[in-house]
């Protein structure tokens, strides 16, 4: 079916979607200059280089050439199968959230927990779907401008086809005779097509205003050092964990429900808050000068760290499995304590974050047709997986066993006998976070530099290579230095930014997109993406909950501190 592409009603209501849409585009200088059609080396239209260099507002990650704001630390290939890009999509939900998933089930009771993992996945995937419609949105705009161009250089008017102004504005004549976006029909490609990479940030430059812009980048920033600071946490109490039991020779020697204070010895006079900050500061030397530069060429660490990661949780699944089987399972955890629903609300929001990534994930893909389909597949196999994770791990360990990172719950000798997996498994987050973690630190400096960007303006050395490398590594850090409990980090992060990047801005994108959708190319128009959540109760439902959960987490935690 081909795109309808109906024209207002009247005269009037033509001229005046036309100068709303028109005025749209001119509060985004840097949308303009994208929507000039730049030739590649094989004649492709491309975005231009210019906004790749400075990574305004349509860029600002790390890395070479423009990956996603907030997100994109993986690097997928060009062209890629649907099944490829869905092997991308897992790959980058099952992540450092699942870890801390198990101790947060055995808190909050296993039915709660199910229900709410769930409910969470299936809302998940619904605004998902809202981020692939926000694309095809976006991409119809920038297909409709070079189209136009192109028409324009037919009609021998390319002397005048460069200039920003002048894509923007038509004779009276034919704005009162055709659509405000008006398109050859017959043999033209469908606008709705995703082959442009249009990042998160690059959508809300076109279809939010200045405030709304500013608060994407505010909430992709503070779900950034969320990130950061977890990693900063996780490494150090990893390592800490892991070479006082080695050298207490407690591995083999304690209980399995052991628990251990931050005071308690570890090296000699040295605690072992003492040399978890030791560890800290040593992470920190040698991964925080990498803020300082660019990340790039990636991809074969990446390779090597998923590898590791499914290695990783293939020998705790068929560990914990073997453990009940025999009769040692020692789990017995409670229907439902809402008590610990805080915390899990946060960890499952944080273990089904991927809508910042959509973008790099789902536009290489070539055919798109069953695109929904398999991504709610997707869906499915993932919730599949960290139900399989989080029972085995649940009645496999007593809840007050059960450590915040789960690894570290088979580095001793009475559940795993060879001492090469039980080191392998207890220093696998060290090993997989600190890939990630020069990583996330760039593209938050780069959001940084996004957000107190203006066109044509510079920074200063000292600004560029010191100030925002050192904001970003600063917080973070001293974060980790006051805690290392991870399923607080986790949770917090979570159920504030998490909340905001995985239900508000994918709910507002798609209003707004639909909205100038049907001002720029009339009531009618078949978005072949749209989401199957296309009423607008859901996209109300999303941000109802979103506030909801906001207010609950909130209460929760100053309950809480009232009682302590």
């Amino acid at each position: 079916m081909r795109v309808g592409v109906h024209p207002p009603t009247s005269a009037t209501q033509t001229a005046a979607a036309r100068a709303h849409f028109q005025s749209r585009f001119r509060e985004a200088p840097n949308q303009r200059a994208a929507l000039r059609p730049a030739r590649g080396a094989r004649g492709e239209a491309e975005l231009p280089a210019q906004a790749h260099a400075h990574c305004g507002r349509w860029c600002g990650t790390a890395g070479a050439g423009c990956r996603v704001a907030g997100g994109g630390d993986r690097d997928v290939p060009e062209r890629a199968t649907l099944q490829v890009g869905l092997v991308y999509m897992f790959n980058l939900i099952v992540g450092t959230g699942a870890l801390t998933m198990p101790k947060a089930f055995a808190t909050a009771g296993w039915l709660v927990s199910l229900v709410l993992l769930v409910f969470l996945g299936f809302m998940s995937f619904m605004t998902t779907t809202f981020v692939v419609e926000a694309m095809a949105a976006a991409n119809a705009q920038l297909h409709w401008k070079r189209m136009e161009n192109h028409q324009k250089e037919d009609d021998g008017d390319s002397s005048t086809a460069s200039d920003s102004d002048s894509l923007l504005q038509d004779s009276h004549e034919r704005a009162e005779k055709r659509p405000i976006l008006s398109v050859q029909r017959r043999g033209s490609p469908n606008l709705f097509e995703i082959t442009d990479r249009v990042e998160m940030g690059q959508m809300a430059s076109m279809f939010f205003n200045k405030v709304g812009v500013n608060l994407f980048y505010f909430c992709i920033i503070i779900y950034l050092y969320g990130d950061l600071a977890i990693y900063a946490a996780a490494v150090p109490f990893s390592l800490m964990q892991v070479s006082c039991s080695a050298i207490d020779n407690d591995s083999c020697g304690v209980e399995a429900h052991t628990k251990h204070n931050d005071t308690d010895l570890c090296w000699g006079p040295l605690r072992r808050a003492d040399v978890y900050h030791i560890y800290l500061a040593v992470f920190t030397l040698l991964l925080g000068p990498f803020a300082f530069f660019d990340v790039q060429k990636t991809k074969y660490l990446q390779i090597l760290t998923s590898l590791m990661r499914w290695i990783a949780f293939a020998i705790m699944i068929v560990l914990a499995l073997v453990r009940i089987g025999r009769g040692q399972g020692q789990g017995h955890p409670p229907l439902a304590d809402f008590s610990g629903v805080r915390n899990l609300f946060g960890v499952c929001v944080y273990s089904f974050m991927c809508q910042h990534s959509l973008p790099s994930l789902i536009t290489p893909v070539t055919s798109k047709r069953r695109l929904t389909r398999l991504v709610l597949l997707d869906y499915v196999l993932i919730l599949a997986f960290y139900v399989l994770l989080s029972f085995t791990a649940v009645f496999c360990f007593r809840g007050d066993s059960l450590l915040d990172m789960y690894t570290l719950n088979f580095a001793r000798c009475d559940v795993v006998g060879v001492a090469a997996v039980r080191f392998f498994l207890g220093l696998f987050p060290v090993f997989t976070i600190s890939t990630n973690f020069p990583i996330i630190a760039v593209t938050l400096r780069n959001n940084w530099k996004t957000l107190f960007h203006r066109e044509g303006g510079t920074y200063p050395w000292v600004v560029d290579r010191v100030v925002f490398p050192t904001i970003t590594l600063m917080p973070p850090v001293l974060v980790a230095f006051c805690t290392h409990d991870l399923e607080s980090l986790v949770g917090i992060t979570g159920a504030y930014a998490g909340t905001g990047i995985q239900y508000v801005i994918p709910a507002f994108l798609v209003h707004c997109c639909r909205k100038d959708t049907q001002l720029a190319f009339g009531h009618g128009t078949l978005n072949k993406h749209r989401s199957p959540f296309r009423h607008t109760f859901w996209v109300g439902f999303v941000l109802l909950w979103a506030f909801s959960c906001f207010i609950f987490v909130t209460a929760n935690i100053v309950l809480s501190e009232t009682k302590l």
